[in-house]
């Protein structure tokens, strides 16, 4: 087994604020528990709560590494005394509670997946958390069937484009609203059936044309504020609308009798507090329905950019320019 390093580099926060407030730090070495797998990263996936998270705005769970990174793909180099499910050398990608911005980075046994067939470090890199965000959000909490309606707010977002491929494979219509016309585009390539750019259309006179009056069936939304009320008005008789983020704040004023004319379920969730048991289940349920798919090219996530890991600030200013479609990914020598 090659002697593993006492230190690593790693990117740290120094105080709430900008992108420039990420810097590369010296750590020691995480070491596994019993149940946890050390991993030397290759990729890391960059998502909106890492950015939350710098801003200062999204608390560490007790016990988490403090560093931020909650999807990475890598080798597995070490395992904790109880880890059964993988031995050394096997390549994975996982969820992690924190610390993906790093060389190493531990993950409790039952999360990481086996890399599809044919995918890249890279592409790896970009799925677990949101493959599992979309998974546990759209499916399992909002119970999407084949033939119904999806609609995704920020369809051009990393959860967006993975949601659009997730929905279509499951034989759904997808409907997504952007911010451009380039974004429009990228989103009917990736196989949504109609892209709306919000900025120049009423979305919901936009879905309810789109389906016959009828509305939508299942809404994905991180967008919150005033749009909390209009996917009541999008929403189809019986929709269930599954809250992920609030981009536009959590505080709305709403006519509620909404709910009860239509019937609707409006339900929301976050990740990373789960316990491990949780997201086991997630990830179990995921390799036997969603892998499959990945591994016959029928599903993959699109790259926006990638960075070097030292450059973790400059990813960071291209995820709040809300110029990326797709991904974005550091990556680690």
């Amino acid at each position: 087994m090659t002697q593993l390093p006492q230190q690593m580099t790693a990117i740290g926060i120094t105080k709430p604020g900008g992108p420039e407030v990420l810097v590369p730090v010296k750590r020691p070495l995480p070491v596994p528990a019993a149940s946890e797998v050390l991993i030397k990263v290759a990729a890391a996936g960059v998502n909106r709560p890492d950015v939350m998270q710098r801003l200062g705005q999204y608390p560490v769970p007790p016990g988490a590494s403090d560093l931020p990174g909650l999807e990475i793909a890598g080798e597995v180099v070490a395992l904790g005394s109880d880890a059964k499910r993988f031995k050394l050398g096997d390549k994975v990608m996982t969820l992690t509670a924190g610390g993906g911005y790093a060389q190493y980075c531990v993950a409790h046994e039952t999360h990481p997946m086996p890399i599809p067939k044919g995918f890249s470090m890279t592409e790896a890199g970009a799925i677990p958390e949101t493959l599992m965000t979309v998974w546990h959000n759209v499916f399992e909490r909002g119970q999407l069937k084949s033939g119904e309606t999806l609609l995704i707010h920020g369809g051009s977002s990393g959860i967006g484009t993975m949601a659009i491929q997730l929905g279509k494979a499951f034989g759904a219509k997808v409907i997504v609203t952007v911010g451009s016309q380039d974004k429009c585009d990228a989103c009917v390539k990736l196989g949504a059936d109609k892209a709306i750019n919000y900025k120049t259309e009423d979305f919901v006179k936009e879905v309810m044309a789109a389906t016959d009056g009828k509305g939508a069936n299942v809404i994905l939304d991180m967008v919150g504020g005033d749009y909390i009320e209009k996917n009541y008005d999008a929403a189809a008789v019986d929709g269930r609308i599954v809250q992920i983020a609030f981009l536009n704040g959590p505080k709305a004023t709403v006519d509620f009798r909404k709910v009860m004319m239509k019937r609707l379920h409006h339900t929301g969730s976050t990740l990373r507090p789960r316990s491990n048991a949780d997201k086991g289940a997630m990830v179990a349920a995921i390799e036997a329905k969603v892998l499959p798919l990945l591994s016959a090219g029928k599903v993959k996530p699109l790259i926006d950019s990638t960075f070097p890991l030292a450059k973790a600030s400059e990813a960071h200013a291209r995820m709040e320019s809300s110029h990326h479609v797709g991904k974005i990914v550091l990556l680690v020598d």
